[in-house]
């Protein structure tokens, strides 16, 4: 009966996430509530056992510290010195903003990253009179492509780290990010041979941008500093964590508890708190609990070994597939809650045989943050600038955006499928 109960819950919470009708957050927290009311687990269960707290510190963390730093107007005054650089040149600026998300998405996180940007971009293309969809979309696509680089530039990356000690912010780096540079490129060629004729034929309004005084967007005061400082101090931890041995989840909230201390004189901390995205947070908590739901009952169990039966314990066939199953899944539902379900998944292979898992994390991994380019509903980035596009009456329709994104999913999914078997699988065949 158990089961059963997890099962619908499941499926029915996942039903409504998918279709954005209401809130994701109280949809996920909905199911959670329901698998404690009908008795599947425990209130012990669910906070001890299957909400993984050091990714809600590290994401709470890394909100803090971008919030305060986006207060001193650092990532705004960027975004309108590099357009006025490029002159309002409609293919430099796609170029451009392009790099930028890609760069920040990495550094940062995504979802952040196309906050900060979106509203720019959007403001940039009004005052040039150039049309915001291809922007949009190459700000989607370099978010999720540049978000699969690093362990924290996309939460299924930070939920990935955090369930595998072995596999750091550096391993990301070395692992990932030769692929993801590699698939920037070749995104970015996509998008300019699709939109090139059309931008180059926009007439072009560059005096309102050259006008706008980029420095008054920039606070010049100790905040600035203390801030710039303190991110690049994290950043830093993040690099040489193995190495002074501290956790991510330790560095990050360090950094955030520091930058709020140096601020608090110039900064009401609960301005800070406000801008936190409670939301994601209470998504990531609700998702976590369905998900245990599904741990609980044994469904989890039943599909890793399906997995492995499927592929005869054949690390090749079984990375491969997860690869494919994890880009394709990706796209239908959020890319973060399929994560939050294969995690536990991959970590039931070892009762397999199969004890080198690395070839396998690095498939999930790149599935799920490239995979997420398919629909608007594929990763929470995505999500992010289709509602900041709608709020400015430039809707993104969803029909429209999967014409780009379902052709580019395939090509990294054939892409990474080569990568992934001449780099880890050639000695297993």
């Amino acid at each position: 009966m158990d089961l059963i109960l997890a099962a619908v819950i499941f499926i029915v919470s996942y039903f409504f996430i998918m279709t954005d009708r209401i809130n994701r957050a109280v949809i996920a927290l909905c199911g959670g509530t329901l698998l404690l009311l009908t008795g599947v687990y425990t209130t012990r269960d669910m906070f001890m056992n299957y909400i993984d707290w050091h990714t809600i510190a590290l994401l709470f963390s890394m909100m803090l510290l971008i919030s305060i730093t986006e207060k001193t107007g650092l990532f705004t005054f960027i975004a309108i010195r590099f357009s006025q650089k490029v002159k309002g040149d409609p293919i430099h600026l796609l170029i451009g903003c392009s790099i930028l998300t890609a760069v920040g998405s990495a550094l940062l996180d995504n979802v952040t990253t196309v906050l900060i940007f979106v509203p720019i971009i959007l403001k940039i293309t009004k005052m040039l009179k150039l049309p915001s969809f291809p922007y949009l979309l190459a700000i989607i696509f370099s978010s999720n492509i540049g978000g699969a680089a690093t362990l924290i530039g996309d939460p299924p990356n930070i939920m990935i780290g955090q369930a595998v000690e072995q596999l750091t912010f550096l391993s990301f780096l070395v692992h990932l990010a030769p692929l993801a540079i590699l698939m920037f490129f070749i995104m970015l060629a996509m998008i300019f041979l699709i939109f090139n004729r059309v931008l180059r034929n926009q007439h072009r309004e560059i005096k309102e941008l050259m006008e706008i005084n980029a420095h008054s967007h920039l606070i010049k005061s100790p905040m600035l500093y203390k801030s710039i400082t303190v991110l690049l101090m994290t950043m830093l931890g993040f690099l040489l964590h193995t190495i002074i041995h501290m956790e991510l989840t330790v560095i990050a909230l360090s950094g955030a508890i520091l930058l709020l201390l140096l601020t608090e004189k110039e900064l009401a901390t609960e301005q800070i708190f406000e801008k936190v995205e409670w939301v994601t947070l209470f998504f990531f908590i609700g998702l976590f609990t369905l998900v245990g739901g599904l741990q609980e009952v044994g469904i989890i169990d039943q599909l890793a070994r399906g997995i492995v039966l499927s592929t005869d314990s054949d690390y090749a066939k079984t990375s491969l597939l997860v690869l494919w199953i994890s880009g394709i899944f990706s796209g239908i539902v959020d890319n973060i809650p399929f994560v939050a379900a294969m995690i536990p998944v991959v970590q039931e292979f070892k009762s397999y045989g199969m004890d080198n898992l690395d070839p396998i994390w690095w498939s999930l991994a790149l599935g799920a943050c490239l995979g997420g380019n398919g629909t608007l509903v594929g990763a929470s980035a995505n999500v992010v600038v289709a509602g900041l596009a709608e709020g400015a009456g430039e809707k993104i329709p969803f029909i429209r955006f999967m014409i780009y994104g379902v052709p580019l999913v395939i090509l990294s999914l054939t892409i990474s499928s080569v990568y992934i078997f001449f780099r880890y699988l050639l000695p297993y065949t």
